[in-house]
């Protein structure tokens, strides 16, 4: 072989070298095993809802080559779930999406957790809280149920609620609070037993968020009476003969000042790397730009806010905050 010719060969592999080793640093990390997607709460609720609907909707549309695999583990107020995703530090291949248990279960039961721990990934969404009675109730407005818990004797209304000293048991506290007297609170593991507990009329009332609540309003046997946000939802569709989400009052316009909403985010166990939490904002970017995904806000009458990096950071540490002086306003702080 010439030295002309051996040249040109060293050189060519060199060039293939070079494209090789472009082609590896541009190759994005994607799952090479099923991922684990965890729900600190009960089957059911609102988180347990969103999280086997995005299952279904990456399967469907082939949004990534493996699949999630939802598994709940509400033990302890979700601290069973948030405590193995932050002991799983590096693990790529799970993903748990969190409620205000995020923030209220570390508050009240000091479990060595805190959302620091964890690395966030994303905003999808900030869910609603409806107070509800049952149909057959005489209460057809927020301010006849307020007039009512003011008028009764004290723990005479049973409010039904997801877990102690969580978000349904916050906002029982600020109904109180409004109206002046003590309310039986009612704990259930999720807020799918809540909805039938109160379908049965084994509780006077409960504050499920709309996606717990929306097959047994739509089948007449649950009444919402106002939307714990500072606006009226904004969904038109009628899902009854004369409502739909939009119908909704705001409590505060009811004269019921009790505003709240909780979070739909997703987080990922501590030490993982950037381009691993880049896969899962693309992914949800791709889901939360199917048409499945707007027909899932609307239905359960999210509030579609958005965040990440940052500005998601920021605002946790701001919630973080508010639950602070609200439980210890409800005495639901450790001591």
């Amino acid at each position: 072989m010439s030295l002309r010719i051996k040249a040109l060969g060293c050189a060519a592999l060199s060039v293939f070298g070079l494209f090789a080793a472009a082609g590896s640093a541009l190759a994005a990390w994607e799952p090479s095993k099923p991922v684990e997607f965890v729900v600190p709460a009960g089957t059911g609720g609102g988180a347990d809802q969103m999280a086997r609907f995005i299952q279904g909707v990456v399967a469907k549309h082939k949004l990534m080559a493996q699949p999630i695999i939802v598994v709940n583990k509400s033990g302890g107020a979700g601290a069973e779930g948030f405590l193995d995703v932050k002991g799983d530090k590096g693990n790529a291949h799970k993903i748990v999406i969190t409620l205000s248990n995020l923030f209220t279960t570390p508050l009240a039961t000091a479990v060595p957790f805190n959302w620091r721990d964890l690395t966030p990934v994303q905003m999808l969404a900030l869910d609603q809280f409806v107070l509800w009675v049952n149909a057959d109730s005489p209460y057809k407005t927020a301010k006849d149920y307020l007039d009512a818990v003011k008028a009764g004797a004290p723990n005479s209304f049973k409010m039904g609620g997801t877990g102690s000293k969580q978000e349904d048991q916050i906002i029982t506290v600020m109904i109180e609070k409004a109206a002046g007297k003590k309310i039986t609170y009612i704990p259930f593991k999720g807020g799918g037993d809540v909805a039938v507990q109160l379908v049965g009329n084994h509780v006077t009332s409960s504050v499920n968020n709309p996606i717990e609540a929306e097959s047994h309003w739509r089948a007449g046997k649950l009444r919402p009476l106002c939307v714990m946000d500072k606006a009226q939802m904004p969904y038109k569709t009628k899902l009854t003969a004369t409502q739909g989400w939009a119908d909704i009052p705001t409590c505060a316009s009811a004269g019921l000042p009790v505003d709240y909403l909780m979070l739909r985010g997703i987080f990922m166990p501590p030490g993982v790397a950037p381009d691993q939490v880049a896969f899962y904002l693309d992914l949800f970017k791709k889901l939360r730009a199917l048409p499945e995904w707007k027909e899932f806000m609307d239905k359960g009458a999210f509030n579609t806010a958005s965040l990440t990096g940052q500005e998601y950071f920021d605002w946790l540490g701001r919630n973080e905050q508010l639950h602070r002086e609200l439980m210890r306003d409800a005495g639901f702080l450790a001591k």
